[in-house]
């Protein structure tokens, strides 16, 4: 069965690179494990472990070129010359990879230096949702009427007079899909469409990746200083490394209310906003602009990015009650990537145990706004929540 490889080194997650660079300056000796989560108990057909693993063995190929090299020095000036060099000699290393599968179920784990390992999670999700389809043999809307939805809802979104960002890299139905969908967002969405996140597809776009840092930041950090600290360090180490840069703070690592109880005058003015990714998004737009006036701080003068599952619908609604009180933009994923005609999958791969010198594995935690999104043991979710006071 034909199987499938990555083109480029870049096409991954901006948050992927930026955070990978935080990660060398500031904890180049942490060992991390993440883990697959088929969160759509989705059925695997006999050999998918197989055509994955072949898939992953072929990303030790992967090679930032000279061009790639250049384009980040010129869009990304905060990531320093020593982190291109790095990155310029970075290579996959496919042993860090465990892939298993008994029946239809197939597990992943990965194992390593987080400096290196954080990059895998996002092609490797893009991986098995391609191989996914392509093993079930299930067949997708043909390329023109991918084109025709995305110019319709790009068309709708220039109406709405908003801001756009395509988020689909992690569950896209295909790379050939998501070659589509950016080329029509490019081409129709000059009113709306502002980037990608996937780092690729921004460089053939001539734009600048779009993107901060993920869940696994905050989670490693609690690890690290303690689930009530969590927060709070993890945006003085962002700021050590970015003084400033990419100031958009994620949210609901352990709860959006705990994260606003820290997010004290000095963050709340330094970040240009914050991004949602639980919970009902009105009701974390109140809340977002509730803390800014109560820092003395116009909410007018920052920004929300939303990017939970988005669409057309959702995103009219939010930014009816969001105009005039707060800037806003909205980063969709699976909704453009995945939109051909076939159920999209439902998984992720999380961050689940960190080794820090000379320690013990440790389990991490998420307690996301919305429960259903929580990740780690029920002992260390129960442990956080006593600690951090969560009902």
């Amino acid at each position: 069965m034909e199987t499938t490889f990555l083109k480029s080194i870049l096409d991954n997650d901006f948050y992927k690179f930026t955070m990978q660079h935080a990660v060398i300056k500031l904890f180049p000796k942490a060992k991390v494990r993440y883990g697959f989560i088929n969160r759509g108990k989705h059925i695997f057909p006999p050999g998918f472990g197989d055509l994955l693993r072949r898939s992953v063995d072929a990303m030790s190929d992967l090679r930032l070129t000279k061009e790639e090299k250049n384009y980040l020095a010129h869009f990304c000036p905060y990531l320093d010359p020593t982190y291109l060099d790095f990155l310029q000699g970075y290579t996959y290393d496919p042993s860090e990879v465990q892939i298993s599968q008994e029946g239809s179920e197939i597990k992943v784990t990965i194992e390593g230096f987080w400096y290196r390992t954080i990059l895998w999670e996002v092609p490797l999700m893009a991986l098995i949702s391609e191989l996914f389809y392509k093993s079930n043999h299930l067949i997708r809307l043909n390329d023109d009427a991918i084109k025709i939805l995305t110019k319709d809802k790009i068309d709708n979104y220039n109406t709405l007079g908003v801001s756009i960002l395509e988020f689909g890299t992690r569950r896209r139905h295909s790379y050939d899909v998501h070659v589509l969908i950016n080329e029509t967002l490019q081409t129709f969405g000059s009113e709306s469409f502002i980037g990608t996140s996937n780092v690729h597809f921004a460089m053939v776009n001539n734009k600048r990746p779009l993107g901060t840092h993920a869940h696994e930041w905050f989670m490693f950090h609690a690890a690290q200083y303690g689930f009530k600290m969590a927060n709070l360090i993890s945006l003085e180490h962002w700021t050590q490394v970015y003084g400033g840069d990419l100031g958009i703070a994620l949210t609901d690592t352990y709860t959006t209310d705990v994260f606003f109880e820290q997010f004290d005058k000095k963050y709340s003015k330094l970040f240009d906003g914050v991004r949602h990714d639980s919970g009902d998004p009105i009701e974390f737009a109140q809340k977002v602009i509730s803390h800014y006036t109560k820092m003395g701080i116009d909410p007018r003068s920052k920004v929300i990015v939303f990017s939970d599952s988005l669409n057309y619908d959702k995103v009219k609604s939010i930014t009816e009650f969001c105009k005039d009180k707060i800037k806003m933009s909205f980063g969709i994923g699976t909704n453009f990537s995945n939109d051909v005609g076939l159920p999209p999958m439902n998984m992720v791969i999380k961050l689940t145990e960190v080794k820090l010198d000379n320690t013990h594995w440790q389990g991490v935690v998420k307690l996301s706004d919305e429960k259903n999104k929580n990740t780690g043991t029920p002992e260390m979710i129960a442990l956080a929540k006593q600690v951090l006071g969560i009902k």
